[in-house]
């Protein structure tokens, strides 16, 4: 059984966590509109802080870490970034939330199970304990929006632990989920064909 308790933040001033296991990675979830025309995207620009709901008058270290390396994505898929009269806006967001994760687990037998040695195997007597793993967890929204029908045409999501490498190196952490996450992405600049692997 899983219990989440969970706490949207209006801004992250650093770090969003996304690190967890390494050789797993974050969580990553796609999803785009099928009837949209993306061969008429050509060019994108990122929305303003008070479109996305920023009440700040300035970006924070993780919003700047996440435009660039949005920028770096979209451009290496043929799109320009534009100042005026873009044909898509990016929109994004970060979150954390504390979770607890409740198990009910076999606890280990006592020492002395083994007197009987190997002539016979006897019911497993175990007693059960219940563990609660505590912990945070970090989720990165990323946004595609149609700019002229201000239509959502593309949407990822990148979630995992907050972890202790993550702390240390967020912009790593950061850089590496919005990479996965465009790896989903199934268009180039210009194209309406889906990419059928992504």
């Amino acid at each position: 059984m899983t219990m989440t308790i969970a706490t949207r933040l209006g801004s992250l001033a650093g770090v969003l966590a996304l690190a967890g296991c390494a050789a797993l990675g974050p969580e990553i979830t796609t999803d785009y509109d099928a009837t949209a025309d993306f061969s008429q995207y050509k060019t994108f620009a990122v929305m303003e802080r008070e479109e996305r709901g920023e009440t700040r008058t300035y970006d924070t270290l993780g919003d700047q870490r996440v435009i660039r390396a949005v920028t770096r994505e979209l451009e290496a898929l043929g799109y320009r970034r534009v100042e005026e009269d873009p044909d898509l806006l990016v929109n994004f967001a970060m979150t954390t939330e504390k979770v607890q994760d409740v198990r009910t687990v076999p606890s280990m037998p006592p020492p002395w199970y083994g007197w009987r040695g190997s002539y016979y195997y006897p019911w497993p007597a175990y007693s059960y304990e219940t563990r609660i793993d505590t912990y945070q967890r970090g989720t990165l929204f990323i946004d595609l929006i149609d700019a002229e029908r201000r239509q959502l045409v593309w949407e990822a999501t990148a979630t995992d632990r907050v972890t202790q490498a993550t702390r240390e190196d967020p912009a790593g952490a950061l850089d590496g989920a919005v990479a996965q996450m465009f790896e989903r992405y199934p268009f180039r600049a210009g194209s309406g064909t889906a990419n059928p692997s992504q």
